[in-house]
């Protein structure tokens, strides 16, 4: 049985650095508990956390954030340097 979280579970300080497609959905995972870091694989179920879909209009690098603490999700903002 899942119970909700308050706060995300901090996985990494830092981004993860990803190569995504253009035009491709991604869902980031919001709540830490993804086996499938960055993205979501379902673990978030009755945590009170959903997955954040995300969609490049470019083929590109993107620095997801890691500690899922960031105030622009699915983003690094640097947030992990104070946490």
């Amino acid at each position: 049985m899942s119970e909700i979280m308050e706060e995300p579970i901090i996985v990494k300080k830092g981004p993860y650095e990803v190569e995504v497609e253009a035009g491709k959905t991604y869902y980031w995972c919001s709540c830490g508990k993804s086996e499938k870091q960055p993205f979501c694989d379902g673990a978030h179920s009755g945590s009170g956390f959903q997955p954040v879909p995300f969609t490049p209009e470019i083929s590109d690098t993107i620095f997801f954030c890691g500690c899922k603490h960031t105030k622009a999700p699915p983003y690094c903002d640097g947030t992990d340097k104070d946490l």
